[in-house]
């Protein structure tokens, strides 16, 4: 029993301790944690700022050339919840004259994991015709996506489509790319509130990621030679 209380007192004295240094250093704290979240929370509201006039609805988004619809993964051959939305509201884009062209961009690393075929097979059978849509099959991150776009596919101006929650970094991420980009999102909440509550979370910190390839202007991962689908689409009848 003397050690079980000898234990409990050394606790107490431990935690007395820290709650004096923390007490007495409380401001310093606060004033670090305070910037430290700021230094997280910034770039994103930056990414709100700087794209909140290129962010619209299906509607009033101006007629771009190209659409950029963004991978967002598959399983069985099929697109992800959030992926079928995107190439939904990519799909009504073209149905309304807003695109002519859809460039499904994602990864295809592996032999077994195709993104870009998937997506296209998809917006297929949705009735969008398979001419009008091209592949990029090295789409590994947002970055990549926009600049391959403007590098390898020759694009100059598009409607990147993605969730809301991403939308912004997506169109600083084009934007930063040379691309001039318009950006239409969807919502999603209802049809995966675990994931789009998750990717909200998410974003501060994939966007601090987004800002040193805003600043660097990386290659992307694979690059290549230029390819010639998006103007074949394009002159297509």
């Amino acid at each position: 029993m003397t050690g079980e209380v000898g234990l409990v007192s050394r606790g107490g004295r431990w935690a007395r301790r820290v709650v004096g240094l923390v007490l007495r250093w409380r401001w310093p704290l606060a004033v670090a944690v305070a910037l430290g979240l700021y230094g997280v929370v910034a770039p994103l509201g930056w990414a709100y700022a700087e794209t909140g006039g290129r962010r619209v609805s299906v509607g009033a988004v101006p007629a771009t050339p190209v659409g950029l619809v963004l991978g967002a993964g598959i399983r069985d051959g099929r697109p992800s919840v959030l992926l079928a939305r995107r190439l939904d509201l990519a799909a009504e884009l073209w149905r309304r004259g807003k695109v002519r062209v859809l460039l499904v961009s994602g990864d295809n690393r592996t032999k077994g994991y195709d993104e870009p075929s998937v997506m296209r097979a998809y917006l297929v059978a949705h009735g969008v015709p398979e001419r009008k849509i091209v592949r990029d099959f090295a789409g590994l991150d947002t970055w990549d996506s926009c600049a391959r776009a403007k590098r390898i596919f020759g694009v100059r101006r598009l409607t990147v489509v993605t969730q809301d929650f991403h939308l912004p970094r997506a169109v600083a991420l084009c934007r930063a790319a040379g691309l001039d980009a318009w950006g239409v999102g969807d919502e999603s909440l209802e049809a995966r509130p675990d994931a789009t509550i998750t990717g909200y979370v998410r974003e501060p910190l994939a966007m601090l990621k987004a800002m040193a390839s805003i600043v660097a202007k990386p290659d992307p991962h694979l690059l290549g030679v230029q390819e010639a689908g998006v103007r074949t689409a394009l002159a297509s009848p």
